[in-house]
């Protein structure tokens, strides 16, 4: 988009590439995915189902409790904006269902 306007690359404001992260980040990303999600028809997304995580764990080597304590960590995090943007959706689809 720059080149088509002419401007220069403000590297400071380009959102970051999946190779910027480091590998243990990634693996938590892939460990997120392979989750089970936790729908409910009325209610919507709940969150992961975290009942596989440790066979996850031993399948990507993550042993030591310092990896895992970090890997939960982030997992809780994604888990929780994906609630919430699931609740910001369905919100959004009452308010419509309304008018």
């Amino acid at each position: 988009m720059c080149e088509q306007t002419g401007m220069e690359i403000d590297w400071e404001k380009c959102p970051p590439d999946i190779n910027d992260f480091p590998e243990n980040t990634l693996t938590v990303l892939e460990l997120f995915h392979q989750l089970g999600d936790r729908i409910y028809p009325d209610i919507g997304y709940v969150g992961k189902d975290y009942t596989t995580l440790e066979l996850l764990f031993k399948l990507n080597y993550i042993t030591s409790q310092a990896e895992r304590d970090w890997a939960i960590e982030l997992l809780l995090f994604l888990d929780a904006q994906m609630i919430k943007q699931s609740q910001q959706s369905i919100k959004s689809a009452q308010e419509k269902s309304r008018r």
